[in-house]
């Protein structure tokens, strides 16, 4: 049978022409097939043996005449179904579809333009209720206990490109997030499209431009934040690829941006395989507006991943730039399985090693306050997908302070105790 075919249920679905839909036609304006036509009884068998769902009384037509285009979007969810049934069944299903033929063919291609037209925008994101419980409320906050959603466009342009956009909300459910650092028109998850970016293919080179989040390495801790950004790809072989990129960071708290100040980052990354199961990230990075007491104007990050077994993935991560002082990052997790969103009872653990000069790397991802700039420790944490595409994940992480600064009340080797709990709904 043609795939298409197959596809029609859908559009049959979409289109209304099915329950209610048959219901409405009960007047007979369009019907043009007499009710004693073979096909209503050939129906009503496929309802009995369970191919298509019918009414209460094992019928699915009851007594009133259908039209043609009725019956092709039945035939249609029929066929759907042909594998699944048994040889007397498929014989009366082929025969639904030669009699109907024409009009499948008519659904086939109006499902076909609506499919190229729902095709051209692609959603996704998930929803997000999270809780923290941080005893030093100083590195983490209230705005932690929160909903959160994010929103992800992507449209087609044409055979090689792609606009897309990225929306951000959160609704603290302790505290009132309207005001961020005392501005409130610095709201970065306010609900708007925040970023908006156009990835392609120009030829073999890869090209991606706009504002959006931007992450190097395996773990992005040479650099992971939103920004205003340039990149090109290519790929050196079918195991390597380089990225050149020029970035200027939108958030306006990060160390290495002086206040008042552009800060333009400039860099290469490679990424590929030394061996069977033994990946590398190499990444360089300059920064033009630099903080000029502490010099940060070159990074550099090493990266190695590798699998022990079945099971278990080793990720090394080592970050140094030129500041005078705290210029180095290091990150190490172990990770043991991993969760799949399709699979319900599917499940991942994890342990993580991290150690962050204040002035070790441009900027990495804080994942939501739980990576500061200045923290040495560990994180334990669990993941579990309850149903598919549900995520739930829970951590515990015990950190001291490397760097305390102007910040009195978090001196060099303060404590922090975090528990993080969240539950994320993708779609």
């Amino acid at each position: 049978m043609k795939k298409a075919l197959s596809t029609m249920v859908a559009f049959a679905l979409a289109a209304g022409i099915s329950g209610t839909a048959m219901a409405a036609d009960s007047a007979g304006s369009f019907s043009d097939i007499p009710k004693d036509h073979w096909s209503y009884a050939a129906v009503d068998q496929l309802v009995k043996d369970g191919i298509i769902e019918g009414y209460g009384d094992g019928t699915f037509a009851g007594d009133r005449a259908m039209s043609r285009y009725e019956m092709a979007a039945i035939v249609a969810r029929a066929t759907a179904k042909l594998q699944a049934a048994n040889p007397a069944d498929q014989a009366l299903i082929e025969k639904l579809e030669n009699e109907y033929g024409s009009e499948l063919k008519k659904l086939d291609d109006k499902y076909n333009d609506l499919d190229k037209r729902v095709d051209n925008v692609i959603l996704s994101g998930f929803v997000r209720a999270k809780y923290d419980n941080d005893e030093t409320n100083h590195v983490g906050n209230d705005n932690n206990k929160h909903f959160y959603m994010d929103l992800e466009g992507k449209m087609r342009v044409g055979k090689d490109w792609d606009a897309h956009f990225q929306s951000e909300t959160r609704k603290g459910y302790t505290s009132n997030q309207s005001w961020r650092n005392g501005d409130s028109s610095s709201n970065d998850q306010d609900g708007t499209f925040q970023r908006v970016w156009v990835e392609g293919h120009a030829g073999k080179v890869g090209v991606k431009v706009g504002t959006a989040w931007w992450g190097y390495g395996f773990q992005n801790v040479p650099f992971g934040h939103a920004a205003d950004g340039a990149q090109v790809d290519y790929n050196l072989s079918k195991d390597w690829n380089v990225k050149a990129f020029t970035l200027r960071p939108r958030q306006g708290d990060l160390v290495s941006m002086p206040a008042g100040q552009d800060t333009n980052i400039y860099g290469v990354n490679f990424t590929g395989k030394l061996g069977k199961n033994l990946e590398t990230s190499l990444t360089w990075a300059g920064n033009k507006n630099h903080n000029d007491a502490q010099k940060m104007s070159s990074m550099g990050a090493f990266e190695l991943r590798t699998k022990l077994g079945d099971n278990f993935q080793l990720t090394g991560t080592y970050v140094k730039t030129n500041a005078n002082s705290y210029n180095a990052s290091k990150e190490y997790r172990l990770d043991y399985k991993g969760t799949d969103l399709k699979k319900a009872g599917s499940f991942g653990a994890y342990f993580r090693y991290i150690d962050f000069g204040r002035y070790g790397d441009m900027s990495h991802d804080d994942e939501w306050g739980s990576l500061p700039t200045d923290a040495k420790g560990w994180i334990l944490g669990v993941k579990y997908v309850p149903y598919a595409n549900i995520e739930w994940e829970t951590f515990y992480s015990r950190q001291t302070r490397n760097y305390s600064g102007t910040d009195s009340s978090m001196s060099t080797g303060a404590s922090r105790n975090l528990l993080r709990t969240q539950v994320d709904f993708h779609f």
